[in-house]
């Protein structure tokens, strides 16, 4: 088994990616042995993040159990948290996406508070982009969150994305119960990731691939040959994933 914690569908303006949607996505999905995947939909990072979502919670109704959902918030599209909430209870929907970069949103911001609290009070997880020396979204800015918010699973997204930032970010999760970092990105290798685990601990991985940013089949090839113990390798693959989740039970049936 393996849940694929970071995914997208739809297309990105300034991004050439050949397949964007969740059929191509789901069928790639069944030939590497992907189980599921958490998506948000590209288009929530603009203006209306509400229809997108909405979008993506109706792809993820077509492939029940092979896709879930990661919601967009925006804070500067005064999105309706109501709807939010009702949208969080479905079991398709996995938890709340936030970009701090591309909104230029501080990831402790005051801002982002009310869907941080949210996330607590409907016991799912967030996932956050993460970049290593952006203001936006620097690993340190995670574990500040993390230990503001202890009732939230927070997934620092492309472990920081630099690979000069990976040992950071790693030890910033060894000590934090409720941060956990991906695997997504294309500068992480086998070895980096072994190094990862060994500093991070072995329950602080997921795997994400950022499909459909990325191609789905490099980050399970990545996953297969890293050289890990078997233990690791199951925990990164789906175990980890399982305790960000949470009460999704649909993950992985």
């Amino acid at each position: 088994m393996i849940i694929d914690i970071h995914g997208h569908i739809g297309g990105w303006h300034a991004f050439f990616m050949p397949q964007t949607s969740a059929e191509w996505l789901v069928r790639t999905n069944e030939r590497i042995g992907v189980t599921a995947v958490g998506v948000s939909h590209l288009g929530g990072l603009g203006h209306d993040p509400a229809a997108f979502n909405r979008a993506a919670i109706d792809a993820a109704h077509r492939h029940r159990g092979a896709l879930g959902v990661w919601l967009v918030v925006n804070p500067h599209s005064g999105q309706d948290t109501a709807e939010l909430h009702e949208q969080l209870l479905d079991p398709v929907v996995w938890g709340l996406k936030l970009h701090p970069d591309f909104h230029e949103i501080r990831l402790d911001s005051p801002s982002y508070a009310p869907y941080l609290e949210l996330a607590a009070t409907t016991g799912v997880a967030v996932l956050a982009h993460g970049q290593t020396d952006s203001g936006w979204s620097d690993p340190d800015l995670f574990g500040l969150v993390s230990d503001r918010h202890p009732d939230v699973r927070l997934v620092c997204g492309h472990s920081g994305l630099w690979p000069q930032g990976f040992d950071r970010a790693a030890d910033i999760a060894a000590g934090r119960a409720n941060l956990f970092l991906d695997t997504s990105g294309s500068r992480l290798t086998g070895q980096l990731l072994a190094r990862l685990v060994d500093r991070a601990g072995g329950d602080s991985v997921v795997f994400g691939s950022d499909a459909v940013f990325l191609d789905p089949r490099y980050a399970v090839g990545l996953l297969q040959h890293a050289p890990l113990t078997r233990e690791d390798r199951d925990r990164v693959a789906f175990e980890n994933a399982k305790v960000v989740l949470g009460h999704k039970k649909e993950v992985g049936t």
